[in-house]
């Protein structure tokens, strides 16, 4: 009998238990209001009225979200203006103070009488080079030109004196640079290409030479600064469909374009490449107008003052258009019909406008009124070809009018290292950009190396066929002597450890080494002292000083700290420091390898210790390949500590909707603040903190659901601890005391370490009261 009246008992439990749910946390209906004649009898529903409300509030958060992009963009303009007002100032200044320092120095040789004037100057200095000359057997070239030539120097020497009235004594013979050259000999103009990524940049490059590079890319993205010679020959022959162009006389021997790349983590590298170039060719997409690294390239150009040319690419995707090569582009422009013209004067017409908004006039290249103050637009294809000669002939003409005196060979060594390769056969080598000057074979160099400068002797100088790029392997052809400006490939021994992105230097004489040595390792010191490194974070290898700023400016903006840098492969040494972090934060315990080798004697310490090496060539592959690493780890840790964390809350209980008082306690409670999950032990403060038992379950309009935030009313299910008396609604506490989660030390520490996405900050703000309220430390 007991028995039998005890499943009765359980049975009505149960019944109370299920049967309130069917209505849990359901208000007591209002009276409805009595309504005015005269007030419409129904407006807009609550769900209307939240829909508005929402959309009300994103417009809101759009506009302030624009007005703070504009802030900052502001700000950043405002900034580098101000930067270069105060690198004009001290120009000046520094001009001044020269100026005054050269007057009393004039004055003191005159005085003295060891002021020489520019013709004595000039002539000194050709005796000494004719006297070197003979002395290592050569003898110089254009002995019947010798005079005139003598004669146009020495005119310019007595103009310079006039001028700037240098001064020398006798004692300090003049060491100055002879241009045998002459003035009106001009170099090889260096030609930048720069651009968004994808706007076609290699494409056009691809055209030119009638190669197929993009496609040999990593990702079919130039991850490097490349280099191609381009000979005045082959500059003539596209440039034949340009009619004006015909009977010009070409004087720049032709043309070294770089190639960079377009993807926002590459500033550093366009920044290096526009460093080098006298004329750049911006690449836009008719189709998409200015993009967000185009915009960033006409700033770094607007920067260093460098004219350009836009490339209007993608002129082929145009609505009908019809491809005709081997044309002028505007003679092609006038032959597709009416709706594909009208497409194009508003496309070209949105691209002038972009221009308008970044301070720049922009104009259509054959209705430019004035090519110094309005920037060219040339319609082009990397596809059919189209436009190219065009392209070509603007750059000639810009060169030979505007650009002569900048392009006038000088024969100061001007040279910059861009890539460190090994070559089958050759060993490991250097690609090297030389801007100015000469290189020889045989010559001492000094460059930048992994640990300190390396001084070299130059073995052989390799160049590319024509219209060969220089990172494409091909048949090298060998030289003795190479004169800018030039791509080059230098042999040379001990160029394991060479570093790219910065100058190199030709030591003449034995005395030099040792100054060259500390100009080339405070240029060393002086790049990576801008590189600003954490006490946590992942270790960083690349293999160029230019890969690697390109890397670390990717996982700053990533908010992927690095604690350690190196240039070069990864060698058992880069694994011991990277294993540092194994004690203090195991996810930074990784190595990220860009375009670099594993050594194999690393890879299997890194296996041992427990040090991860993420390997790419590609910089968002790397980002990817740490970013589910650390997912996988995160999600790891969240199940292993899911029992420790507890998440804040504060419930108070409806009262009206109390169906279980005990063990289990199921009722109806308002979350006031906080989170509430399954699994969160709950106890009240007021009640001297006693343990009420373990949230189970929770349902929201009878659906289960895992968790409920501040606001919202749901029924939930109340455990008791096991081993723990249980807890009675009515007598141990009453709808007067509020529910709080029951938080720990160990649980907050796991909810910062694990779960801080997972928590809005009013419930970082909840959980400094609670731990107030526990008295945790």
């Amino acid at each position: 009998m007991a028995t039998s009246e005890a499943k009765v008992d359980t049975q009505e439990n149960t019944k109370k238990t299920s049967e309130p749910n069917k209505n849990a946390v359901k208000k007591p209906k209002a009276k409805p209001a009595a309504k005015a004649k005269d007030v419409p009898k129904k407006g807009p529903g609550q769900k209307a009225l939240a829909a508005m409300r929402e959309q009300l509030r994103k417009n809101q958060e759009e506009t302030l979200k624009v007005e703070q992009e504009e802030d900052e963009r502001i700000r950043k303009l405002e900034e580098a203006e101000t930067a270069r007002e105060l690198q004009l100032q001290r120009e000046k200044e520094k001009k001044e103070k020269k100026k005054i320092r050269d007057k009393e120095r004039k004055q003191k040789l005159k005085a003295e009488g060891k002021f020489l004037t520019g013709k004595q100057l000039f002539e000194r200095a050709r005796a000494r080079t004719l006297l070197e000359s003979l002395q290592q057997g050569t003898v110089l070239a254009n002995n019947k030109t010798e005079k005139s030539e003598d004669s146009d120097k020495a005119e310019e020497g007595e103009s310079s004196t006039s001028e700037s009235e240098t001064e020398t004594t006798e004692e300090e013979a003049p060491k100055v640079n002879i241009r045998s050259t002459g003035d009106k000999e001009l170099r090889a103009a260096i030609v930048c290409v720069l651009g968004h990524v994808d706007t076609g940049k290699t494409k056009i490059l691809d055209k030119l030479r009638r190669t197929n590079v993009q496609d040999s890319e990593a990702g079919g993205i130039t991850q490097q600064i490349g280099a191609t010679n381009v000979p005045l020959t082959a500059i003539q022959e596209q440039i034949r469909v340009v009619k004006e162009m015909n009977k010009v006389d070409l004087k720049v021997p032709g043309l070294l374009i770089i190639d960079t790349p377009g993807h926002e983590s590459f500033s550093n590298l366009r920044n290096r490449g526009s460093s080098l170039c006298d004329i750049a060719i911006l690449v836009v997409d008719i189709m998409h107008g200015l993009e967000p690294q185009t915009i960033e390239s006409i700033q770094i150009l607007k920067s260093k003052r460098v004219p350009f040319v836009v490339a209007l690419n993608k002129i082929d995707r145009l609505y009908n258009w019809k491809s005709m090569q081997r044309r002028d582009i505007r003679d092609i422009l006038k032959a597709q019909e009416t709706g594909t013209q009208m497409e194009f004067e508003k496309r070209s017409e949105e691209v002038i406008v972009a221009f308008a908004e970044q301070g720049l006039n922009a104009a259509l290249f054959y209705k430019n009124p004035d090519a110094r103050t309005y920037v060219s637009l040339v319609p082009t294809s990397a596809i059919t070809g189209e436009g190219m000669g065009n392209l070509l002939a603007l750059i000639m003409e810009y060169c030979q009018n505007m650009l002569a005196k900048r392009l006038q060979f000088c024969e100061e060594l001007q040279a910059t290292v861009l890539e460190v390769k090994a070559i089958s056969g050759l060993g490991t080598t250097i690609d090297v950009i030389l801007v100015n000057g000469y290189l020889r074979e045989g010559e001492t160099m000094i460059l930048a190396g992994t640990e300190g400068p390396i001084v070299t002797q130059i073995r052989s100088l390799l160049m590319p066929q024509p219209m060969k790029e220089l990172r494409v392997k091909n048949a090298y052809v060998e030289y003795k002597e190479v004169k800018a400006a030039q791509g080059v490939k230098i042999a040379a021994k001990d160029l394991e450890k060479a570093i790219a992105g910065l100058n190199l230097r030709i030591a003449s004489r034995p005395e030099d080494v040792d100054v060259c040595r500390e100009e080339v390792a405070k240029d060393f010191h002086s790049a990576l002292s801008t590189i600003k490194l954490q006490e946590r974070g992942v270790y960083v290898q690349a293999s160029t000083l230019g890969s690697l700023e390109a890397l670390l400016e990717f996982l700053r903006t990533s908010k992927i700290p690095f604690c350690n840098i190196r240039i070069g492969p990864v060698v058992r040494k880069d694994v011991v420091k990277a294993s540092a972090m194994l004690e203090h934060d195991p996810q930074y315990a990784v190595i990220l390898a860009f375009d670099v080798k594993i050594e194999r004697d690393a890879q299997e310490m890194a296996d041992s210790v427990g040090v991860r090496i993420f390997q790419a060539d590609i910089i968002y592959h790397l980002f990817d390949k740490f970013t589910a690493y650390r997912e996988e780890l995160k999600q790891r840790k969240r199940n292993e500590f899911k029992d420790i964390a507890v998440f804040p809350c504060k419930l108070k209980v409806m009262p009206q909707f109390v169906f279980n008082s005990r063990d289990p306690i199921v009722c109806g409670v308002m979350v006031e603040a906080g989170i509430v999950k399954v699994g969160t032990p709950i106890c009240v403060p007021s009640k001297e903190f006693i343990n009420v038992g373990i949230v189970t379950s929770i349902e929201n309009n009878h659906k289960p659901v895992d968790s409920a935030r501040k606001g919202q009313e749901v029924c939930v299910k109340i455990e008791n601890v096991p081993g723990e008396t249980p807890k009675l609604f009515g007598r141990h506490f009453d709808e007067t005391d509020m529910l709080v989660s029951k938080i720990t030390r160990q649980s907050i520490d796991a909810c910062k370490d694990y779960f801080r996405d997972d928590l809005l900050k009013s419930d970082w703000a909840l959980m400094v009261e609670l731990k107030k309220t526990f008295e945790i430390l």
